[in-house]
């Protein structure tokens, strides 16, 4: 792997993790929003990542990025956003304006903590991968100035 790749490969994880934190953010935005019906409720959404392997590697069949020392993946794919399967939470709220004939309203299946450390997670991978870049930008400039005795 050249030391080029690796601003690549930093680069697709950063904007794997800022859609991550956009769909953190979507999902604390939306967690006491009510609904009358299930179908209206909103529902909580996870992306999907996986690994972009080079070409050569997939001419191999090898679907393991260590699977041999002649190179490793070369960025993060953003594979799609799905909503969760988790169940809904119906409140029973006969007073409250958005209830159903039954009086209930329907929230969404948001767990507030999971989504804290979920954000938590992604700005964490956020700010390595900016480490990762900063530390091979100062390799290449040092590697500049080798030949300038």
């Amino acid at each position: 792997m050249s030391l080029s790749n690796i601003f690549t490969i930093s680069g697709s994880a950063m904007s794997a993790q800022t859609v991550r934190l956009n769909t953190v953010a979507s999902n604390m935005a939306n967690v006491d929003s009510a609904a009358s019906s299930a179908d209206q409720t909103y529902r909580a959404r996870k992306p999907i990542f996986s690994q972009m392997m080079n070409d050569s590697m997939r001419d191999y069949g090898w679907s393991n990025a260590g699977a041999d020392n002649s190179g490793a993946g070369v960025g993060v794919k953003i594979d799609g956003i799905v909503e969760s399967d988790a169940p809904l939470q119906p409140r029973y709220e006969p007073d409250h304006p958005m209830a159903n004939d039954e009086g209930y309203v329907f929230y969404p299946n948001v767990n507030p903590i999971e989504e804290m450390a979920d954000m938590m997670s992604a700005s964490r991978s956020f700010q390595t991968n900016v480490e990762i870049m900063n530390s091979a930008k100062s390799m290449m400039q040092k590697m500049l100035t080798l030949g300038q005795s």
